[in-house]
């Protein structure tokens, strides 16, 4: 690319520019009212409560207030309890007050001179079987159970309550049961039910107890969130008089390092000579799964010496060559938190960023969830003989009254399953891939808006020629101002074409697991092609956008040409951006270990009770893992946003100074608004003015 030349009128963030991309705006707007009209059809049409209430075989909620079956708050089962009901036995499912605490056949509760056992078993039967005498055809028409099984309710549904005796599986304390039919069956033929069952409540007493640990630790996570905030931004600061020592610190131990295993490698060489076997060749050797043999030959150490030896040299050579290079990365790195502690609001700006993130990803799980529960009941007609409705959709309230209960005299018209057949349920999955990708184009949307903000800020500070006296009142509140004012569409076209990429990774992810199955080995190697190459395209893409939203916020250009620039001018200085990128990599990695590190060592110490001082203090929990690592997510959370926060000043402030270095000589003219460090660092100087 050409470099850019200089512009006596430039003196920062350009302040009168004009909207860019006006067509991706539009399409952004006409996106967003489909996506709200979507979300209003998916509320009209979905019913969250068959999420949360079961249902029986005619449709009907289990323990739905205002209903036939308002206090039969569980579903327990009409069929025999070891079948799974499906869609094609739908007469095996009903509403009951209570799981059966018993085991108990109809033989025997029909049988027995105490008619309390028949009227317990009657509960078990669809209701339409009030009479007594109707239960033996009940059993017979598969309307109710031939025996009940102790259950015990599980997410609103009754599964068998199986517990283990010193290794031994029992229900209702048996081993064994009556299946009704007058065979005794194995309690183990239960047993994959109930073991889900049994995950189930094991899983809802841990969720109790963590439940539990929160109530009484939650104060002190606070505390330890706080502290990590407080590390965060002292580390920030600390990085404007550190961050020469860290990373020159840091470069003599992978020296020294490399240094001691070279030293290593030759100590093993030399001890293995004259050792029998130990100068066979490799080649000789040949392939050995065990990788040990290996370290017994002298050619496999003095492989590994040569090794390090060319890395020991490469390394110092780049030091010899690129050290001005790194001193530029420090020096901008400093500079860094210095604009960072000027504009102080900008630490906070993140959780804007996230409330916002927050409500698009409410929204997308909302209307997935209404979408997803916008099915009909679907009723189909059921009959034990031979009939030629059978399987026919129907309508309960006026199938009395059609020829097919004349025609069918045993013909029932019951609940199948959800679904329907409208145009609106015709077009489901469509309504669902648009909401999960209005997801990604909302959500790098977002994103860019919070990069875009961050950057026109910095970029204020960095061209204020007397930092920071020359720079404006409220930096990132008019930066977040302009981004929405004149930059929608761009903002808007980046984060579509990310969304675009986003939205063929997730379908090709999909497509790997469903080939899983599948033995099509080029399948399956096309597929691991394409998902590599879509990875790299979303890196790169983020690395052009991030770019493309800085020349956007200094410039006001639109997204092509801001990325356009952006590219170009970063490839005219290729090294200089490996250096930068691999030394603010460093420190932020050394950042987030030394935070997260030092709070989750402190809340280990505190929360296992081992700090003395405040050994009393500590809360008594069941699991103290839980505040643990509750922290530690946490503490890694907020330091990636304050250094989220931080790379973005270090990537602003980075492209402004390059932009300097091609627009100004240092003349009266021209003057530099690099800061004295840099200048100095650079051997640069404006001439004739007070600050050279």
């Amino acid at each position: 690319g050409t470099p850019q030349k200089h512009d006596p009128t430039f003196k920062g963030p350009i302040y009168n520019r004009g909207c860019t991309d006006v067509i991706c705006c539009i399409l952004l707007v006409v996106a967003i009212v489909g996506y709200v009209v979507v979300g209003i059809v998916a509320w009209t049409h979905g019913d969250p409560r068959k999420v949360i209430y079961p249902t029986d075989s005619r449709g009907q909620f289990c323990g739905q207030q205002g209903t036939a079956n308002e206090k039969l708050k569980v579903k327990g089962f009409a069929a025999p309890l070891e079948r799974i009901p499906t869609s094609s036995s739908p007469r095996s499912q009903i509403c009951v007050s209570k799981c059966p605490d018993r085991y108990l056949t109809y033989l025997g509760a029909y049988s027995s001179p105490t008619p309390a056992n028949l009227q317990y078993y009657q509960q078990f039967c669809v209701p339409e079987f009030d009479d007594l005498s109707k239960v033996r055809q009940a059993v017979r028409s598969g309307a109710s159970s031939a025996g009940t099984t102790p259950s015990r309710a599980v997410a609103r549904r009754c599964l068998p309550a199986i517990q283990a005796n010193k290794g031994v599986i029992m229900v209702g304390n048996e081993t064994t049961y009556d299946d009704g039919q007058g065979n005794r069956r194995n309690v183990t033929e239960l047993l994959e039910g109930a073991r889900k069952a049994n995950m189930v409540l094991e899983m809802r007493q841990l969720a109790m107890k963590i439940f539990e640990d929160y109530t009484v630790s939650w104060y002190w996570i606070i505390i330890g969130l706080v502290i990590a905030m407080v590390a965060s931004l002292i580390f920030i600061i600390l990085l404007r008089y550190l961050a020469g020592i860290m990373v020159w610190v840091m470069i003599v131990m992978v020296i020294l390092v490399l240094g001691y295993g070279i030293f290593h490698c030759y100590m093993e060489y030399a001890k293995l000579k004259g050792e029998a076997g130990s100068d066979v060749s490799l080649k000789d050797l040949g392939f050995q799964t065990d990788l040990r043999v290996y370290l017994h030959l002298r050619q496999t150490w003095l492989a590994f010496m040569i090794i390090l030896c060319v890395v020991e040299v490469i390394i110092i050579l780049l030091l010899i060559f690129l050290r001005k290079r790194i001193l530029i990365a420090i020096a901008l790195i400093k500079e860094a938190s210095r604009a960072v502690g000027h504009i102080m609001m900008s630490l906070l700006f993140p959780l804007c960023t996230f409330f916002l993130l927050c409500l698009c990803i409410a929204y997308w799980a909302s209307t997935a969830v209404f979408l997803s529960t916008s099915n009909e009941a679907v009723y189909k007609v059921f009959n034990e003989t031979a009939c030629q409705f059978s399987g026919q959709t129907c309508k309960p309230e006026t199938f009395n009254t059609t020829n097919v209960s004349k025609l069918c005299p045993d013909a029932q018209c019951l609940f199948a399953f959800y679904g329907g057949e409208t145009a609106f349920h015709k077009y489901l999955i469509v309504f669902q891939f648009f909401n999960v990708f209005m997801l990604f184009w909302l959500a790098n949307f977002v994103i860019a808006l919070g990069q875009v903000t961050l950057a026109g800020a910095f970029a204020s500070y960095y061209w204020a020629f007397k930092k920071p006296d020359d720079m404006p009142a409220f930096p990132l509140f008019s930066a977040f101002g302009r981004a929405l004012r004149y930059h929608t569409g761009s903002l808007a076209f980046g984060s579509l074409i990310l969304a675009i990429i986003q939205v063929i990774r997730v379908t090709l992810e999909y497509l790997d697991h469903r080939l899983k199955a599948a033995d099509n080995k080029f399948a399956k190697f096309l597929l691991g092609c394409l998902k590599c190459c879509f990875w790299c395209l979303e890196k790169f893409m983020k690395f052009l956008n991030r770019n493309a939203y800085i020349m956007i916020a200094v410039y006001g250009t639109n997204f092509c040409t801001s990325a356009r620039n952006a590219f170009f001018l970063l490839m005219r200085n290729i090294i200089r951006v490996a250096v930068l990128d691999k030394v603010t990599d460093f420190l932020f990695f050394l950042g987030k270990l030394l935070i997260v590190g030092s709070v989750g060592v402190l809340a280990f110490f505190f929360f296992t009770q081992r700090i003395k001082l405040v050994q009393d203090t500590a809360p008594s929990l069941n699991y103290y893992w839980v505040p643990i690592l509750t922290v530690i997510v946490g503490s890694y959370l907020i330091a990636h946003g304050f250094f989220s926060v931080y790379g973005m000043c270090v990537d602003t402030l980075f492209l402004c100074f390059l932009e300097d270095l091609e627009r100004n000589d240092g003349s009266a003219e021209k003057p530099y608004f690099m800061s004295p460090n840099l200048k100095k660092l650079l051997k640069k100087r404006n001439k004739g003015r007070p600050d050279a």
